[in-house]
């Protein structure tokens, strides 16, 4: 699309037609301004329009624990790093045109995992949690039945259609959320051999990585990048990175030996080889940039020795799948939003969102909104909470209070706790932040904003756990329509079906029969 089309797709979509000067200046804003931006908006919403029934391409954005509080206060951040008071900002996604609530629940947690969500949105039917693509009647651990009780994904029908496809992540390819689309598995946390139990080794059942590499669907995956690198190697086996550190695998098996002895393959794992690939020079492509997870954005090497950034890894698997005339699909998981979380340290989970932005920006300078459905959602929520009387462009991640209360003098009043300390404007319910007395005192505005702080939690625990609300999903392209109102998680892979109207979009018949 061409960058005028994509100023009135972004234009159109917007909320409210203004945006104030950067210096946050909101004293400006008068009272017809804001009843003009209102009757504006409904004047552009009434002139929204379908893009079209069928795509060409399906980009599918998860953020992990993307819940609409993090949404909220990443869009604060953003806009605040730009002088802006923030809360008029829009994260990329924000301004496509079509969204809906989404329901997370599985059929057995009414708080989910990645898996299970993930399952739901890859096959198009929810199941259980901790298990991946495999029907609700499967139970955890047991590789007897497991195979049996595969579910077809997106990636496969995508596969068996001609079209070229992809996996981004930032996490370990193996997780949760990329593992849905390729493996079937009891356990989500048979990364790799070492996790099987004595009954899966029993069983021969293949772990996840191995799933990866022998995924045989169509011609196979043709990119995937991402991390975990030590679920590859064996442990005989030096990490090319930290040669202190060796793989996990103990069956002997090298599977980067095994993917590079494929014809026109390349496997990279740092900065320099990623920057080296030329997206019409290159056959399948496997980058594993870290033995685990891949490095918070805050915390990467942008060096040559380092990681190419979320941005960067979505630019090229657009560009090395957009070579297949039949069209392609690519899911870009935005990982580390959910590991920030979970250490109860808001900065990096926000930081990490603003990433994802950037990530689907660059999808859609890249694609043709006419033929590309883009689609940005979560896999489930956190318990991530924003409170407090802040003023306007009071700092997200600071006190409540920094800014704002010289202005009315009830803020002051209402902006302590009983026992008079000051606390931030984001928390958590539960998780190893703490109770107010473990906090930092006096806890002041410095050591709020730290990028290591972790904020205050209600319920101290050993890690933060998932929320279960709602989560959204934010449309655009080829069927974006499609999402209104409230909707359970796995009608996300029908709409993507539909759009790219594959056929064969059923799992096999001995699971519909149960």
């Amino acid at each position: 699309m061409t960058p005028k089309r994509r100023t009135r797709a972004f234009v159109l979509s917007m909320t409210i037609s203004f945006i104030f000067p950067a210096t946050g200046a909101y004293a400006q804003e008068s009272a017809r301004d804001w009843y003009n931006a209102g009757k504006k908006a409904v004047e552009r919403a009434k002139r929204l329009k379908p893009v079209g029934s069928h795509a060409k391409n399906v980009i599918l954005f998860i953020g992990d624990g993307m819940g609409i509080t993090t949404v909220t206060a990443s869009r604060i951040l953003e806009g605040q790093r730009r002088g802006e008071s923030g809360e008029e900002n829009l994260l990329s996604f924000e301004t496509f045109p079509f969204t809906a609530l989404v329901k997370t629940y599985t059929v057995d947690m009414q708080t989910p995992d990645s898996a299970g969500t993930m399952t739901a949105i890859a096959t198009g039917i929810k199941s259980r949690g901790w298990m991946m693509s495999l029907d609700p009647n499967e139970t955890f651990e047991n590789p007897v039945t497991a195979r049996n009780l595969e579910l077809t994904t997106i990636l496969d029908l995508a596969e068996r259609a001609g079209l070229a496809t992809g996996i981004v992540t930032t996490a370990r390819v193996t997780h949760a959320t990329p593992a849905a689309l390729y493996a079937h598995s009891p356990s989500r946390f048979w990364e790799d051999d070492t996790w099987l139990t004595e009954r899966a080794k029993t069983a021969a059942y293949p772990d996840v990585a191995r799933q990866l590499i022998d995924y045989a669907e169509g011609n196979g995956i043709e990119v995937v990048l991402g991390g975990g690198r030590a679920s590859f190697l064996p442990e005989t086996v030096a990490d090319p990175e930290y040669p202190q550190q060796t793989g996990l695998r103990k069956d002997g098996r090298n599977l980067i030996k095994k993917w590079s002895s494929r014809p026109h393959t390349s496997f990279v794992w740092n900065r320099a080889g990623f920057d080296a690939l030329i997206p019409g020079k290159v056959g399948p492509v496997l980058g594993l940039f870290e033995p685990s997870h891949m490095q918070f954005e805050h915390d990467r090497d942008t060096s040559a020795h380092g990681e190419p950034s979320l941005a960067e890894m979505t630019a090229k698997a657009v560009a090395i799948l957009s070579r297949n005339k039949n069209g392609f699909f690519l899911m870009v998981e935005g990982g580390r939003i959910d590991h920030a979380h979970h250490l109860n340290n808001a900065f990096r989970a926000l930081d990490e969102t603003v990433a994802l932005s950037d990530a689907v920006r660059t999808a859609t300078k890249k694609t043709d909104r006419r033929e590309t459905l883009i689609i940005v959602t979560a896999d489930h929520s956190h318990v991530l909470t924003m409170g407090g009387y802040a003023g306007r462009g009071n700092p997200i991640l600071g006190l409540v209070g920094a800014k704002g209360e010289a202005t009315n003098p009830l803020w002051k009043q209402y902006n302590r706790t009983l026992d008079a300390k000051r606390f931030t404007a984001l928390a958590y319910g539960n998780g190893i932040g703490g109770a107010h007395e473990n906090q930092p005192s006096p806890l002041n505005e410095a050591a709020a904003t730290n990028p290591d702080y972790r904020q205050i939690s209600a319920a101290p625990k050993v890690i933060e756990t998932h929320g279960g609300q709602d989560v959204a999903v934010y449309a655009d392209g080829p069927d974006a329509q499609l999402f209104h109102g409230v909707i359970e998680q796995n009608v996300l892979f029908h709409v993507m079906v539909d759009a790219l109207g594959l056929p064969g979009g059923a799992p096999d018949a001995r699971t519909l029969s149960n």
